[in-house]
């Protein structure tokens, strides 16, 4: 009776999980709107991969540090599916995934290939 496990995943795998799931995962900071309080994020791995995470921060914004919205900044994010909204723009297509963020972090240094082999 505790809270929905997180499952650890790649950026690449977001759009396998159904609205409601909790997930963790990595991601490069590529856009940050102040005004939504909305982080993009990428992590092109596969290289194939052709998906971005839009990342709500509004629960966060009272502890959320300036340097982890960034661009090229590299976080960790534990959060909620999302579906996509009405009022959504058009451009938001199959290749954006929304996730509601419950904790977000900075990677600090770390070794990106070895993250991606683990995976």
């Amino acid at each position: 009776n505790g809270p929905i496990p997180t499952t650890l995943t790649l950026l690449a795998e977001l759009p396998k999980f159904r609205p409601g799931m909790k997930v963790r995962f990595l991601g490069c900071v590529t856009d940050y709107s102040q005004k939504e309080a909305l982080l993009t994020l990428e992590h092109n791995h596969p290289a194939s991969n052709m998906y971005k995470a839009l990342v709500d921060v509004n629960l966060l914004l009272s502890t959320l540090k300036s340097h982890e919205t960034q661009i090229g900044e590299w976080v960790n994010v534990i959060g909620y599916i999302e579906r996509f909204r009405r009022e959504d723009p058009p451009s938001i297509n199959g290749h954006e995934v929304r996730v509601q963020a419950l904790v977000l972090w900075s990677s600090g240094p770390f070794n990106l290939e070895g993250y991606e082999k683990s995976l």
